[in-house]
């Protein structure tokens, strides 16, 4: 498949289309990262981990940028290293630190995950909705089903996610008059590299405790190919919102397991 649909607007010149992918250094982000460049995109990895970056921007053919979503000047420097074109911007960075009821919250946590999951993703849409404009772009928020349904144990998570469906919601009406498209993915349970491990704090048992049971949990390259799906719609097309869930997963707190023997729950993702 290839990139169709854009440079229609005041960016003429005849190159590939430019994709930016925030939190790219593993998980959804890498495997996002992959898939539009494969698909045509010059792609800008843009992520914490600049080893990391460095190496899936040689693989793929695109450009590495060190960049901390929460840091004022990394987001500025990203917008300068992008330029006046971006045809696509995939906001994915993000994260779920602990899973402790409200009552016992780690508000150092809270303000983490608001921080990187909130901030950043408006951070750097602000930075570079000047070349979305130029270039007739499109927006592409991973959010989360957490962002649409609350769980025992979300708490910081799920306060974070809802926020940032509303920040797409806002933001599509905000640019209403605009050639930009704005839509988010919201994904259920995806077995990504990381995203557990993080959240338990390496604790490599509560992270798999996740997945215990699940014939077949998402992975990052069913979230690719889906934003994949989203970024070659015709330009008149917007995809507001696209929830998917593995099927075994019918609601974050409904999972169809299959144990040897019994097995002790986890959190919902």
């Amino acid at each position: 498949m290839t990139a169709p649909y854009v440079n229609t607007g005041r960016v003429t010149e005849t190159v590939r289309p430019v994709a930016v992918v925030t939190g790219a250094s593993s998980g959804i982000g890498a495997a996002t990262a992959r898939r539009l460049a494969a698909d045509g995109y010059e792609v800008v990895c843009a992520a914490r981990r600049r080893d990391r970056m460095v190496a899936l921007a040689a693989e793929i053919g695109g450009r590495a940028v060190a960049c901390d979503v929460t840091s004022a000047a990394d987001v500025a420097s990203l917008a300068v290293e992008v330029g006046e074109r971006c045809d696509l911007l995939v906001n994915n960075a993000g994260g779920a630190y602990g899973a402790d009821p409200v009552s016992a919250a780690d508000l150092d946590q809270w303000r983490a995950m608001y921080e990187v999951n909130v901030i950043g993703v408006v951070a750097v849409t602000k930075a570079l909705l000047p070349a979305l404009v130029a270039s007739q772009g499109q927006i592409v928020v991973i959010g989360s089903t957490a962002g649409q349904v609350a769980y025992e144990g979300g708490g910081g998570y799920v306060a974070a996610k809802f926020a940032v469906h509303s920040v797409v919601d806002t933001l599509r009406l905000e640019l209403w008059d605009q050639p930009v498209r704005v839509c988010e993915i919201a994904p259920g349970m995806v077995r990504s590299e990381g995203f557990s491990l993080t959240r338990f704090e390496g604790d490599q048992a509560k992270a798999d405790a996740v997945y215990a049971g699940v014939a077949a949990p998402l992975t990052s390259e069913d979230i690719a190919d889906c934003v994949a799906w989203v970024a070659t719609r015709p330009p008149h097309v917007n995809i507001d919102r696209m929830t998917v869930r593995p099927r075994a997963q019918a609601a974050n707190h409904k999972v169809h397991r299959i144990f040897d023997k019994p097995a002790e729950g986890a959190p919902a993702q």
